[in-house]
């Protein structure tokens, strides 16, 4: 479940956006990039889902292929949360980061942690010219946290 709240979508122009990095526009692809615009964080099952609906018959295979163009062309990153499936957004113009529910599995954008791109400086870089890092933190949620403290409190009353 994504708590992050969705791009405008009437800011996001998909033919612009598929144009803009050299893709070819079809009704499919416009309607993965409205999705992304709509649920920020999805996996490919659950963009598939809004795209069915868009453009019936498109297919789950279609679905993933066209995430991996845009992965490749650059409109669209890619994240990988420990024990998740793959996560696609729209924002990728920063190298923001991620809060992640260990319970329900919320995702949420967090600015960078320090400055500019990369964020973090590794203590030995072992050669690599670094563009880029990743970080995810793991917590609790607020509504989640609420509902652990509210059955605690509950599991306390009922045990006086």
């Amino acid at each position: 479940m994504t708590t992050t709240p969705a791009i405008d979508t009437d800011a996001v122009d998909a033919t612009e956006r598929l144009r803009g990095v050299g893709l070819r526009v079809t009704d499919s692809r416009r309607a993965v990039v409205d999705a992304l615009g709509h649920r920020p964080h999805a996996c490919a099952e659950e963009l598939f889902e809004l795209v069915a609906r868009a453009v019936p018959g498109t297919s789950l295979q279609s679905v993933y292929n066209a995430l991996g163009d845009f992965v490749d062309a650059g409109l669209v990153r890619r994240i990988e949360p420990a024990g998740r499936p793959g996560l696609f957004e729209l924002r990728v113009d920063d190298n923001h980061h991620h809060l992640v529910c260990s319970e329900c599995g919320a995702v949420v954008d967090v600015d960078c942690v320090v400055g500019d791109a990369p964020c973090l400086t590794p203590s030995d870089t072992h050669g690599f010219v670094v563009h880029a890092a990743e970080v995810t933190f793991w917590g609790v949620c607020a509504r989640c946290d609420s509902a652990t403290r509210r059955a605690s409190a509950v599991a306390a009353s009922g045990s006086a």
